[in-house]
């Protein structure tokens, strides 16, 4: 990929530490790789440093992102401290994050929304399923042209 195509397409930042559900995600949005751009953070703290250009993205400049799919049980950093910190700062509060993660505890729903997270689902089980989670949460957020999606 052109590396300019990163800030030319609307990003998607993924937050998800298990490497096969990152293999499943990244299939099941193949089919919008002309229209959208797609980055994964393995924990919350890549995903805050990200965020403000630090650590490794302090030289790269990475473009702010259209929608933030983000799981909760990660290292370091975990989803739910990063998504405080995140509804917290006024420069990235209104940006869409969708909760993506295996748990369906109401507390865990119930936080999350509190949180201000604008979304919240439940990783499905099988591909098709994930990816028909994926093209809803994309319609719903990004604006891509009627024919992406």
């Amino acid at each position: 990929m052109n590396p300019l195509d990163q800030h030319f397409k609307p990003t998607i930042l993924v937050a998800e530490d298990d490497p096969d559900d990152r293999i499943f995600l990244e299939q099941a949005l193949k089919v919008f790789n002309d229209v959208l751009y797609l980055h994964f953070v393995e924990d919350g703290e890549k995903l805050i440093e990200y965020l403000h250009h630090r650590g490794e993205y302090a030289t790269s400049m990475p473009p702010k992102p259209g929608l933030i799919l983000l799981d909760l049980n990660m290292p370091r950093k975990n989803g739910r401290e990063a998504l405080l910190q995140i509804k917290e700062e006024a420069d990235l509060k209104d940006i869409p994050l969708i909760v993506w993660t295996t748990s369906s505890e109401e507390e865990d729903i119930r936080l999350s929304s509190d949180a201000g997270a604008e979304g919240y689902v439940t990783k499905p089980c099988s591909f098709i399923e994930i990816e028909t989670a994926i093209k809803d949460i994309i319609k719903k957020w990004l604006q891509l042209p009627a024919r992406a999606v």
